[in-house]
């Protein structure tokens, strides 16, 4: 069964950002960047149930890049929603909370 992927303004604002900052280092990278994000969310759509971090909020850490994304599911509407592209060297208090 396939879900349906929401991303939330604060996700999509840190997406943008991190494309910004690869684009900045390397001509490859961001599209490389957008490429392996493409991917996990077509791993979410088709199995989100990944392990829960905090409360009904889970993660999927992105390949190659140091960012997970931390989305949270609703199975009655087969809906995930993206809460945000998080790089996993922040501080670790800023990572979402519900």
């Amino acid at each position: 069964m396939a879900y349906k992927i929401f991303v939330s303004p604060r996700a999509q604002k840190e997406i943008e950002n991190a494309i910004d900052y690869y684009a900045l280092y390397s001509v490859d990278a961001p599209e490389n960047f957008i490429t392996v994000l493409k991917e996990a969310f077509s791993t979410l759509e088709n199995n989100p149930f990944f392990r829960v971090r905090y409360k009904n909020v889970r993660a999927l850490k992105i390949k190659r890049y140091p960012h997970s994304l931390y989305f949270t599911i609703n199975e009655d509407n087969n809906t995930v929603r993206v809460l945000s592209c998080f790089h996993n060297k922040r501080n670790p208090s800023t990572r979402p909370r519900i």
